[in-house]
């Protein structure tokens, strides 16, 4: 038999922390023929934040934004090492950092990225929840996240900057970043009520740490609303940036109608 390109659709980079357990995850339930997924990692040096708290006497907010600053200087690298590998994609499986800032902070890091990709396609969480957003013409919106105050503050001020009325963000404030992949399902349930309302057109979860591609699904029948889970948001902006198009039932809306 003739030989044939394992990855002939789409061979997407993948970058993640490397403490982050949860992208992973969720690509590996997708599935298709054609499309390879390639993590690179960038070391995470400060992982423990609620030591770190206890080590220092900072608070959540100061620990959560240093853990930032030494990130950024990770990521170059891992970049890098999946460049090598000649893929025709890049997504970022990590959230925080594509809405620090809000949407200013958002352009100039992605134009770090790009500089360093060139001409490949970049799918952040930003973007990716953005333009899912959209697909359902979702006006009105609620936010749970995994992050202490100073995390959820950034995330409402780019969906506010980006013209989205942000009703509520929950955040849960989780104590490190291993941490966020082993959140109780009943406190990412009890988050979701917490933020839901007549009056929010759909619900976002950021933190690509959390896995929430098995309760979510069931949740938007439920609530009969849009749920996107960042990781799915994400595989799906990357994989129709890729012309890779097929719809995916299951996994959530997004994936079975755009």
């Amino acid at each position: 038999m003739e030989n044939y390109q394992i990855a002939h659709r789409a061979q997407i980079g993948v970058i993640i922390p490397s403490t982050n357990t949860g992208v992973e995850y969720d690509l590996q339930k997708l599935g298709l023929d054609g499309v390879t997924w390639h993590p690179s990692r960038f070391w995470i040096e400060l992982r423990n934040w609620s030591d770190e708290m206890q080590k220092t006497g900072d608070d959540a907010n100061t620990v959560f934004e240093r853990f930032l600053d030494i990130m950024r200087d990770e990521i170059p690298t891992s970049i890098r090492n999946v460049l090598s590998a000649k893929v025709n994609h890049i997504m970022l499986g990590m959230s925080a950092e594509t809405f620090w800032g809000g949407l200013d902070g958002n352009i100039q890091f992605e134009q770090e990225i790009r500089d360093q990709i060139g001409d490949l396609g970049l799918t952040t969480g930003a973007g990716a929840t953005r333009d899912a957003l959209n697909c359902f013409g979702a006006k009105r919106i609620s936010v749970i996240t995994p992050y202490p105050p100073v995390g959820d503050d950034n995330v409402y001020r780019f969906f506010s900057d980006i013209g989205f009325e942000v009703v509520k963000v929950k955040g849960m404030n989780r104590p490190s970043a291993t941490s966020i992949a082993e959140t109780p399902i009943q406190q990412v349930l009890d988050a979701v009520r917490e933020v839901d309302g007549d009056n929010v057109d759909a619900i976002i979860q950021c933190g690509t740490n959390l896995s929430t591609m098995d309760v979510f699904p069931t949740l938007e029948h439920w609530l009969q609303k849009p749920l996107l889970p960042i990781n799915v948001a994400t595989a799906w902006h990357a994989l129709r940036a890729c012309g890779v198009n097929d719809r995916i039932t299951g996994k959530g809306r997004l994936l079975e109608e755009f």
